[in-house]
């Protein structure tokens, strides 16, 4: 009985490993089922793939670099902008005191040194502007554009096309490309028919 036994007890291990034999065959079988071939192809779309993946991140990378050059740029070029907007009252003041009094109608010497004194201030100081990259808008006669001025009013003048800047108000500034301050103008409206009223000018809203 003790050989009986010890019999029934190996026969499940030998069931168990045959079990195992057969299990792995299939998965030896279809690896040899590959030919070089489709293992060659398949390797080839591997390949393709990370190939892929490497120019994407290579192409963000790039991406991101020159993003981040155009901001530096960006940030060089218009850093100046908040100093001009402060200076541009300075200048306006300048003008002001110019046209207040012109230099041919100065009666003494003293007072027509001193004006030539405050034109050449404004001159220096525009020419800064200009260095720093900041261009004074003085539109009179040219088209409206509302990219650059902002009309104060409308009126009639005649042999002035309608939309014709027909007056300067206040000029405005440019930082290169950008606006600093927008022109305010006066624009020549269109003449009217026979018949119909006339009125001299009209406040823009």
């Amino acid at each position: 009985m003790n050989d009986t036994g010890r019999e029934q007890k190996t026969v499940p291990a030998e069931e168990e490993t045959a079990a195992n034999n057969n299990a792995e065959q299939p998965a030896a079988a279809e690896a040899e089922e590959l030919s070089p071939e489709a293992r060659v192809a398949a390797l080839e779309a591997e390949l393709a793939e990370q190939k892929d993946r490497l120019l994407r991140a290579l192409a963000e990378t790039e991406n991101v670099r020159r993003r981040g050059q155009r901001e530096r740029e960006d940030a060089a070029k218009y850093a100046v902008a908040g100093f001009a907007k402060e200076l541009l009252s300075v200048a306006d003041n300048l003008r002001r005191a110019l046209d207040s009094l012109p230099v041919e109608e100065a009666r003494d010497q003293r007072t027509k040194s001193l004006l030539e004194g405050v034109e050449a201030t404004e001159r220096e100081l525009l020419g800064v502007f200009e260095r720093n990259g900041v261009r004074r808008i003085d539109p009179e006669g040219e088209r409206f554009d509302h990219n650059f001025h902002q009309a104060i009013f409308e009126a009639e003048r005649p042999g002035k096309c309608a939309g014709t800047v027909i007056e300067v108000l206040q000029p405005g500034y440019v930082l290169h490309d950008r606006l600093l301050r927008p022109a305010m103008v006066g624009v020549a409206k269109e003449t009217s028919k026979p018949g119909e009223p006339v009125e001299s000018a009209d406040t823009v809203a």
